[in-house]
Order: structure tokens, then sequence, then C-alpha cells
């Protein structure tokens, strides 16, 4: 029976696709039957971070290597209750975040050590069964940068981001970067909007940006692209792919692909390995985690190839894009 606060669905092997469709199909998985897996979102599945993660396990039940289930906008205080009665209903593996709720799923997955857990977190993995991974699209934010900064008439550049945690700081310093390496005068803004989901307080800071100068905007957060609709500026997404929802706007996004994270803890299940990695690596460019998408239409055409010349030495292991988890000033 399903408790009042969490919104709960089923897909059982198939179901309508959300969103962009991954870049790259998670590794193959060899099991006797479908690995049984739940999600526990924070955010609603419409959610930008969590459409991702949400993506990837559909297709996976599509291709008939897991069941999934989930539960949607749960909030911190029901989150370890839900963890728990997913682990309890018999879900092999709960795939969630534990940002906002470290302790408390940690001790969840103490609980249960045979259930795996594979966790969106800036900790350590725990133990046998407790997985992490980061969010790094840091890569694909700095080549976004490259075409904003060849693309700004102000020089000036806006970043709405949630909260400033490791991973957020880190993709909005690389699109820092990607825009400095261009464009070496650039001004930066930057406003945390304090939550991982709330578009009209995105909205707010972003037109707040736009008021002081800021010509192109990169959205961290759903919301900030329609600040740059309302005033007829250009737009950057993140994580997913803005540009069909706002064709005039967004002209680059720096796509993440939870597919590749996906696969590899699901390897790691049906050869009977340990859960408790950190499985971030996945997200890499060179692994198929992350990459750019632009509109070629929007763009300068002297922007692309220098691009195109930094997004190949990328997933070529000839250049890294600096990891900086410290806070933007």
């Amino acid at each position: 029976m399903k408790k009042p606060g969490l919104n709960r669905r089923t897909i059982l092997k198939s179901g309508a696709a959300l969103g962009a469709a991954s870049l790259l199909p998670a590794p193959m998985v060899m099991a006797q039957a479908p690995i049984k897996v739940a999600g526990v979102h924070a955010s609603p599945v419409e959610n930008a971070w969590n459409s991702r993660l949400h993506v990837a396990m559909l297709e996976a039940a599509e291709r008939g290597e897991i069941e999934y289930v989930f539960s949607e906008g749960i909030a911190g205080t029901d989150y370890a209750r839900a963890m728990r009665e997913f682990a309890e209903q018999g879900a092999q593996v709960i795939v969630g975040e534990a940002y906002a709720v470290e302790r408390e799923a940690r001790q969840v997955a103490g609980d249960y050590p045979e259930t795996r857990f594979v966790m969106g977190s800036s900790g350590k993995p725990q133990g046998d069964n407790f997985g992490t991974f980061g969010t790094w699209n840091h890569e694909a934010a700095y080549l976004c940068g490259m075409l904003a900064g060849k693309m700004s008439q102000s020089g000036v550049f806006g970043a709405v981001g949630a909260i400033p945690i490791p991973e957020v700081n880190m993709l909005i310093n690389g699109f820092r970067q990607g825009v400095d390496a261009v464009r070496p005068d650039a001004k930066h803004l930057i406003n945390f909007i304090g939550t991982f989901f709330d578009p009209p307080k995105a909205r707010e800071a972003g037109l707040a940006q736009i008021d002081s100068g800021a010509d192109i905007l990169f959205g961290e957060r759903i919301g900030t692209a329609d600040a740059a609709k309302e005033r007829g500026i250009k737009a950057v997404g993140s994580l997913t792919d803005y540009s069909e929802r706002y064709p005039e706007t967004v002209f680059s996004n720096a796509i993440w692909n939870f597919g590749p994270i996906l696969g590899a803890a699901l390897a790691d299940r049906a050869a009977g390995k340990s859960s408790g990695e950190d499985y971030t690596r996945f997200g890499l460019m060179k692994e198929g985690g992350n990459d750019i998408s632009f509109v070629a239409s929007m763009v300068p055409e002297d922007a692309i190839a220098p691009m195109e010349e930094v997004r190949a030495a990328i997933k070529a292991g000839e250049f890294e894009v600096d990891i900086n988890f410290d806070e933007p000033a």
C-alpha cells in the first residue's frame, strides 16, 4: 500500500521513454532474469538530474535487463523510509541520491547487506554494497564554455546552480574554464538557489544576472533558460538536451549520461563483485558518460572547429579538463 507522500510508479521491462535517449547504451549485463531495480528520486523525474537516471533505467528495462520501479518527489525526512520499503519489497539494486541524507542512506545500506545501493554522493563508497557516483559532465561544460566565449557581446556570463556541493561547483567551474580559454577578459556572475528543484527561483536568479549585464546564461538548474528566453538572450543547458524546448534560446548542452554508470554497477552484480565502488569514472567523456550537444546554426562557424579539436583530444585522453571542487566566487 502506498504511504502518504510517496509518488510511486512501476515499469516492468518496458516503458515510454522520457527525454533524450542515452548517448551510448549501457554495457550488456548477462543474467538469468531481469534484476529488480528501484529508483528513489528526491525530485520529480522531470528534473534534469533525476531524468538522466530515470531514462537510463527505463532503457535498461526496455532491453530486458532490469525490472524497474521508482518513487519520486521524496522529501529528505522520508528518504530513508522509501529506501527501506524498496529493500523490504525485494529490490536487488537501489539507485538514488545521498547528497542530503548521507548518514541515513548509509545506515539503511548497513541494515540490508544483501541489497546493493548505487547512490549519487559526495562521499566515498561503504562496505561491499554501497557504491557512489558523481555527476561529471564538467568536460562537456568546458566545451559549451568555449562556444559561449565566442558568442557573448558583453563578456559577462551568468551561471545558476543549486547548492555549492563539489559536483555542482565542478560543473560551473568547468564552464568558466572553457569560457576563459577563449575569452580571458570574461566576467562571471554566479548564484546558488539553495535547492535542487525550484524553476521559478532559478528564473529569478537568471533575470538578476541579465540585469547585471550577462548576455549568456549557463543553466545548471531548470528555470534558468526561461529567464534567457524571456529577455531574448542565449543559454546553455546542463545534463539533458534543452534545445527542443527552447529552440531559439539554448544553443548547447552539457549532456550527462547515467547509462555507463548503471551498466557498470549491474555488471559487477552479475559477476558477483562488490558494489562498494566509486563509479564516477564511467561518467567521463571517454566512457560515453558525458558529451556536448549544440545547434550548429546558432554558433559562429569559427568557434566550432577549435571546440571539436579539444573534444577529440578529451576523448583520446590527450586533454584533461581541470577538476575544481571549490565553490566558485
